[in-house]
């Protein structure tokens, strides 16, 4: 990673999905500076409070992909000695998530969520709601499942702060960030699958 120049730093770049809190300073004297280091998420918390200016600077495209599967809705345990066809309904609803676990319902977030329409001319979703009937067959002694995956996309990108006085020794900071959230195409996959009844499950919900 480039080191930045005098009065300036960088936070150091983390495993993807990770809480950065690991800063990188730029080059000066020994005396000059022994205040503590900040993590990203303090950095965050003060965007548009303390800042003279907060932005964020997405890093390429969206990145898309299949969020792991949930069961969803109420198993069917199948007690009769022919197939069974039943419908399910269920609702799911999937949410945004970023690097440092704070609410995007703060100021850094409403930023982020401009500068995403902006660079790719389409608005952030927080979240969205999947709800429906979904059929599903059991032989004899089985019991069928439904799981729902979302898709989702994954952003990465830089947050600029400038400060109007020295913070942590520095006027301007860079914080790398992550945020994940439902994609608008969802594009989403529903399965379902059987197996057979453990004797415990027979006595529980056959009689």
């Amino acid at each position: 990673m480039p080191l930045i120049t005098r009065n300036r730093a960088a936070v150091g770049t983390l495993a993807a999905g990770a809480v950065a809190a690991a800063l990188v300073l730029s080059p000066a004297p020994a005396a000059a500076d022994h205040e503590d280091t900040p993590t990203v998420r303090e950095l965050l918390e003060r965007c548009g409070e303390s800042t003279d200016l907060c932005e964020f600077h997405p890093s390429g495209p969206p990145e898309y992909f299949q969020n792991t599967a949930e069961q969803v809705g109420a198993p069917v345990y199948n007690c009769t000695d022919h197939e069974q066809l039943s419908q399910v309904s269920w609702s799911k609803t999937t949410g945004e998530s970023n690097s440092v676990n704070l609410s995007m319902t703060a100021t850094f977030g409403a930023i982020f969520k401009q500068s995403f329409t902006v660079s790719y001319g389409h608005e952030w979703s927080s979240e969205h709601t999947q709800t429906q009937r979904t059929q599903i067959t059991a032989q004899p002694g089985e019991v069928a499942t439904v799981y729902y995956g979302p898709r989702m996309q994954r952003v990465h990108g830089t947050y600029e702060l400038h400060f109007g006085s020295r913070q942590w020794g520095h006027y301007i900071w860079y914080a790398p960030f992550t945020a994940e959230g439902p994609a608008d195409d969802q594009g989403s996959t529903v399965t379902q699958s059987t197996r057979p009844m453990t004797d415990q499950e027979r006595a529980a919900f056959c009689g």
